[in-house]
C-alpha cells in the first residue's frame, strides 16, 4: 500500500472543490453501492486495511487527512474517490419526482430516498443542489445511486416536458384536496423551492395543483415531508 504525500493530498482537495464529477464517498456502504451503479474507483485513501476489492490506487494515511476530505464529523477511516457519469436521460414511462431548485441537500437527498421507496421510476434534479453533492448522497442513505437522477437546468426539463407531453403535479395551500384525487400513471410530482415555492415556468406546465390538509395554525410543510406523502399517496392508490 502507497503512502499519501502532503502533495497528493492538496491536489484532492483542490478536486474535491472544483470538479462537480468527482464524488468523495466516506462510507463503505454507499461507496459500493455508487460502484454498482457504474461510479469508476480512481484512488483511496484509508488510516488501513479497512476497503478491500477496489480495483484502484489505496494510499495509506492519518485520521487527520481523511476528516479534511470527509463531510462528516466522525469518518469511518476510509476516503474513496470516484468519477461519477450521470445516466442518459431517458423519459419515464412510470411515475415519477421533479425537483425544482431546491437549495437544502438534506431535503433533496430525503426526498430522493422517498421516490425510491415509493416506487417512481427516476427523480429530475433541476437547477438547485447537484445530486452529486456529499450531503445529497449521505441522506440520501445511497439511494442516489439506486434510481435514476438527472440534473437538468430549468429549459433543457421543460423542453423534454413538452416533447414528451408530462402529466405534472405542483402543491399549493390553494390546490384540490390531495385525499380526494386520482392519480393517472404516469404523472410528475413537482416539489418547489424551499422559500420560493414551483418557478412560474415549471408552474405554467403543470397541469394540476394539490393541497395537504392540515390543522389550523400550520402554514406548509417542509419540502421533504410534502413531496413523500405526495408520493406515498400514489404508491398506496397504484397498489390498491
Amino acid at each position: 500500500m502507497l503512502k499519501a504525500s502532503g502533495e497528493l493530498v492538496k491536489k484532492l482537495k483542490k478536486q474535491k472543490r472544483e470538479n462537480n464529477f468527482l464524488l468523495f464517498l466516506d462510507n463503505p456502504k454507499i461507496i459500493f453501492d455508487a460502484i454498482k451503479q457504474g461510479a469508476k474507483p480512481i484512488l483511496a485513501l484509508t488510516t488501513k486495511d479497512k476497503i478491500n476489492n477496489l480495483n484502484c490506487e489505496t494510499y495509506l494515511t492519518s485520521q487527520t487527512v481523511i476528516d479534511s476530505l470527509s463531510d462528516v464529523k466522525t469518518p469511518q477511516g476510509v476516503v474513496v474517490m470516484l468519477e461519477y457519469t450521470q445516466p442518459v436521460v431517458t423519459a419515464p414511462k412510470n411515475n415519477f419526482l421533479v425537483l425544482d431548485n431546491l437549495q437544502d441537500p438534506g431535503n433533496v437527498g430525503t426526498l430522493i430516498r422517498s421516490a425510491l421507496a415509493f416506487g417512481m421510476e427516476c427523480v429530475f434534479v433541476v437547477d438547485g443542489v447537484k445530486p452529486t453533492n456529499s450531503k445529497v448522497i449521505r441522506s440520501s442513505a445511497g439511494a442516489v445511486f439506486n434510481i435514476p437522477v438527472y440534473y437538468l437546468t430549468k429549459s433543457e426539463f421543460i423542453n423534454l416536458s413538452e416533447t414528451n407531453h408530462f402529466t405534472l403535479l405542483k402543491t399549493d395551500m390553494e390546490g384540490e384536496n390531495i385525499h380526494k384525487f386520482i392519480f393517472s400513471n404516469p404523472v410528475g410530482v413537482v416539489i418547489g423551492n424551499e422559500g420560493k415555492g414551483v418557478s412560474k415556468e415549471i408552474s405554467k406546465i403543470c397541469s394540476k395543483t394539490l393541497t395537504i390538509p392540515m390543522e389550523e395554525g400550520i402554514e406548509s410543510l417542509n419540502a421533504g415531508v410534502c413531496g413523500s406523502i405526495i408520493m406515498y399517496h400514489i404508491h398506496s392508490q397504484k397498489n390498491k
